[in-house]
């Protein structure tokens, strides 16, 4: 016997409703609502079961283009554009879609704004930890509800991949590999025969079209759990590389600064450029082993130094030149961040960052001010 699975309803009567343009961090589906409006106004492609918007146009919302009517839609990855048409695709069929890379290649980024297009929700989400029970993938119980009454449907509480099946919605597992694997396994069924078995009512819920799940994944951390063949051979493997130049990087922290930024009412982007240049070099330097101009190998740091770090980077500089500064962002914004990112081991990453500080920065033209801000918050 199938069961219908309708929307959880949460009852928030001493909380005042907020405008969703006020929240510190929106969904994409509200951050970029104009967008996503746009393009499905414009859209007159074919679209798959229940998808707000063709894969066409969920390409163009990712990768950013200009509509016929002049409507410009900002890009959402900054990346090569057959990874961005295949993870689609991949949604467009039965076949669940990982987003595999080292940490701070957007993984959850892409993930999100995926559903967002695809479904106009994002958030139907799994976040995945080394707590996450099973619960948070098949379905949990209203206690009070059971105790009182037994098992039914109406104690039964769906979890956001319940919803998805059956409301044909993109569902999302972040962090994959930090879920038990007793607990990963769980997905086994539900993506092979798109059936979420409820053994306790004697019911299942079947996935109705439109239903897939999004997973990202990396396997540079510690505590991931490897994933089984048998769940592996469920998923396509989409993989998200590093920025491939120093240009690209540098385009994609300045664009993800700026939007945090204008939510903070911190300083515009464009007056901090040179530092963001400073900040992915030296990020890039480390993390390859080596300095731009391949003269000069530098050890690497136990850090990943990633795209998103230097993001991070970049939005507190900016904070402290706002709060305590001239509201430009200079070396002396950005040397404490950088430390801190690249300093995890106290012993040997100091070692490692002295030397490079030594050997590199000390030496590089028009970078005394760096290096002087560097030295100083690493005395």
């Amino acid at each position: 016997m199938s069961v219908s699975v309708e929307p959880t309803t949460v009852e928030t009567a001493d909380v005042p409703t907020k405008d969703p343009a006020e929240a510190l961090r929106p969904h994409a589906e509200n951050a970029f609502a104009g967008e996503l409006a746009a393009l499905a106004e414009q859209d007159d492609r074919p679209r798959p079961a229940r998808w707000r918007l063709s894969p066409w146009a969920v390409a163009t919302y990712l990768l950013g283009g200009t509509l016929p009517d002049g409507t410009v839609i900002t890009p959402k990855y900054v990346g090569p554009r057959r990874i961005v048409e295949v993870a689609v695709t991949t949604l467009a069929t039965d076949r669940a879609l990982l987003l595999l890379g080292v940490p701070g290649t957007a993984k959850t980024w892409v993930s999100e704004h995926l559903a967002a297009a695809v479904s106009g929700d994002s958030t139907l989400l799994v976040q995945g930890t080394a707590g996450t029970p099973e619960e948070a993938i098949r379905y949990g119980w209203n206690y009070a509800q059971l105790l009182a009454n037994g098992p039914s449907r109406d104690a039964l509480v769906p979890s956001p991949v319940m919803r998805a099946m059956a409301e044909g919605m993109t569902a999302r597992v972040e962090e994959l590999t930090r879920i038990p694997a007793d607990v990963q396994d769980t997905l086994i069924t539900i993506l092979s025969e798109k059936t979420l078995p409820i053994p306790e009512l004697g019911q299942e819920v079947q996935a109705v079209r439109g239903f897939n799940l999004i997973a990202t994944a990396n396997d540079r951390d510690r505590g991931v759990n490897d994933l089984s063949s048998a769940l592996r051979r469920r998923f396509n493997t989409v993989v998200l590389p590093l920025p491939e130049s120093v240009e690209a990087e540098v385009d994609i922290v300045s664009r993800r600064v700026d939007q945090i930024g204008r939510s903070l009412d911190l300083p515009a982007v464009p007056e901090g450029v040179d530092e963001i240049r400073r900040v992915v070099t030296v990020f890039r330097e480390l993390r390859d082993g080596i300095t731009s101009d391949g003269r000069t190998k530098v050890k690497s740091p136990s850090g990943t130094l990633s795209t998103a770090e230097a993001i991070s980077v970049v939005t507190s500089g900016l904070a402290l030149a706002a709060h305590f500064g001239d509201g430009v962002l200079r070396a002396g914004d950005v040397a404490a961040g950088i430390l801190g990112a690249v300093v995890r081991d106290p012993a040997a990453d100091r070692v490692i960052w002295q030397e490079y500080l030594e050997a590199v920065v000390r030496e590089r033209d028009g970078w005394k001010d760096f290096y002087r801000a560097c030295r100083e918050v690493s005395a």
